[in-house]
C-alpha cells in the first residue's frame, strides 16, 4: 500500500478536548481575631465559598474567598458569641498533562472541588486573643481547547449487512421455554 494510499484511509477531526489537566491539595492557616478575648472554642465552621478560575501560562490560577464562623466562649466561659470573617485565597495548580496542537487561544477552564474549604483545626493563639483556624481544600482543573485528532476511516465504507446479521436474528418460540421465571427472583430464602 502507498503513502498515498494510507493517507486516504485517515481523515483529521477538529473537536474539543481536554488539552490539560491539574489537582491541588492545600492546607492555610488564618488568623481570626473575635471581639472578645475568647476563653475557650466551642466551634468553627466554613460557608459561603466562592471561587472563580482563569488560566495563566502553564497553570490555573483559582481565586476565592469564604466566611470562617467560629463558636466561642468568653468572660471565664460565661459568655459566647461567634465572630466572622471573610478570608480571600489564590490557589495556582500546575497543569500535568497538557496538548500542545491547541488550535485556538479561545480555552475554557473548569474547576471543581474535590474538597470543600474545611476546618482541620481551631486552637487560641500563643497571644490569648486570636484564633488559628486550619483549613484544607482541594481543586481539580480542566482546559479544553480546540485539538486536532486523526482517525481512520474503513475504504469500503459502513457494512450495513453486518448490522443487520447482529441485531435482526429472529427468536424462535421454542427458545422462551426454555426460560426460568424465578431467574431473577433467585432463592429468597437464603
Amino acid at each position: 500500500m502507498s503513502a498515498s494510499d494510507k493517507e486516504a484511509h485517515y481523515r483529521e477531526i477538529i473537536t474539543k478536548a481536554v488539552c490539560g489537566k491539574g489537582r491541588k491539595f492545600s492546607e492555610t492557616k488564618h488568623c481570626i481575631t473575635p471581639g472578645d478575648k475568647p476563653t475557650s472554642i466551642l466551634g468553627c465552621w466554613i460557608i459561603n465559598h466562592k471561587y472563580v478560575s482563569k488560566k495563566k501560562g502553564d497553570a490555573v490560577e483559582v481565586k476565592g474567598n469564604y466566611d470562617i464562623n467560629i463558636w466561642y466562649s468568653y468572660s471565664g466561659n460565661t459568655k459566647t458569641s461567634v465572630a466572622t470573617e471573610t478570608v480571600n485565597y489564590t490557589d495556582v495548580v500546575s497543569l500535568v498533562m497538557q496538548d500542545s496542537d491547541i488550535l485556538s487561544e479561545d480555552l475554557e477552564v473548569i474547576a471543581r472541588t474535590i474538597q470543600q474549604p474545611n476546618t482541620l483545626e481551631a486552637v487560641i493563639g500563643s497571644n490569648g486573643n486570636d484564633v488559628d483556624v486550619q483549613v484544607e481544600r482541594e481543586f481539580l482543573v480542566e482546559v479544553i481547547g480546540e485539538t486536532k485528532i486523526s482517525v481512520q476511516v474503513n475504504p469500503e465504507g459502513t457494512s450495513d449487512q453486518w448490522d443487520e446479521n447482529l441485531w435482526e436474528e429472529p427468536i424462535e418460540d421454542e427458545e422462551f421455554e426454555d426460560l426460568d421465571p424465578n431467574f431473577l427472583m433467585g432463592d429468597l430464602e437464603e
